[in-house]
Order: structure tokens, then C-alpha cells, then sequence
């Protein structure tokens, strides 16, 4: 009987490390201005000041070389529509100000602009997510870069991953 708890726990503790070694483990990345699957307030849409929100990231695995922050719209009509893309940012990088990008590469969004640019949805209710990889390189992808590429080139890279998701419907 003892054996066979042995042999049980053995696989719980391997099951465990190959999730974490799968690069599923978790980070969190959460925001001041709104809440996980509450409204992004318009301060951070093409309605008002168009600002990027502040962002906390916690749980960054300590060997994790580099960061990725990648905002998208899954609702958008033409399917998943990137926001911002930003690479190779510092692993310790735990928080970035309202306003502000953090440093890094920074890629082409779908608006065919670097930089952030944020939620400007057609009528209805649109989800937006932030998400955040902690990965065990930095990435060699050029500036301006586009998310298909950086996609392909994170691939088999990833430690750990979080995510935010607001919603956001467009008043006019």
C-alpha cells in the first residue's frame, strides 16, 4: 500500500513538472483602471485620449531572460485583431504606467502602426485581452515586426503566461 502511494505521488510531482516545463505555468497581469472581464474605462479607447492603462505583471518566473505584451480584440468582425506588440522587455519589468510603453521591441499592430492603440470597436460589446509571456530568450525579430512572425519566433519559448481581459462597447 505504501508503494503504490509512493508511485501515485511520483506521478502528481512529474504530471506537476512537465505542466510547468510545458510552459503553462501562470503569471498574473492586472491593471488599476479596470478589473478581470470588467469595462475598460473610454480614457484608454479611440473615444477619448486613446492612453495605454497601467499594468502590474507579478509572478515572473526567476529564469525568464525577456517579456512579451501582446493586446488583441477576439471578437473583431474580421477574427483576432492585435492592438500591441512589444518583445524582448526587461524580465524584471513588473509594472507599466498609464501612458507609457514598456522597453523592448515593438511591433506592427493591426492598424499597421507601432505603439499602442486601443480599443475603437463596430457596434457591440468586444473583449480585449493583455497578455504577458515570460520566455527563456530574447527574441531575434526586427522592429516592426508583425504578429504572425512574432508568434512563430516565441514558439517553444514560453516559461510562463498571464492575461487580462476587459470589455468595451463604443457609446456613439
Amino acid at each position: 500500500m505504501k508503494k503504490a502511494s509512493t508511485c501515485a505521488a511520483m506521478v502528481v510531482l512529474i504530471t506537476i513538472m512537465s505542466v510547468v516545463a510545458a510552459g503553462e505555468a501562470k503569471m498574473k497581469i492586472t491593471s488599476s483602471a479596470f478589473q478581470q472581464g470588467g469595462n475598460i474605462p473610454s480614457k484608454f479607447t479611440c473615444d477619448e485620449s486613446d492612453t495605454s492603462p497601467p499594468l502590474q505583471i507579478i509572478g515572473i518566473p526567476s529564469n525568464a531572460k525577456t517579456l512579451i505584451l501582446i493586446a488583441d480584440d477576439p471578437d473583431a468582425p474580421g477574427g483576432l485583431f492585435t492592438h500591441w506588440l512589444v518583445w524582448n522587455i526587461p524580465a524584471h519589468t513588473n509594472s507599466i504606467a498609464e501612458g507609457s510603453a514598456p522597453k523592448g521591441v515593438h511591433g506592427t499592430n493591426d492598424f499597421g502602426k507601432s505603439g499602442y492603440k486601443g480599443p475603437c470597436p463596430p457596434p457591440g460589446t468586444h473583449r480585449y485581452s493583455f497578455k504577458i509571456f515570460a520566455l527563456d530568450r530574447e527574441l531575434d525579430l526586427r522592429s516592426g515586426a508583425k504578429r504572425s512572425q512574432l508568434d512563430a519566433a516565441m514558439k517553444g519559448h514560453v516559461l510562463a503566461q498571464g492575461e487580462l481581459v476587459g470589455h468595451y462597447a463604443r457609446k456613439k
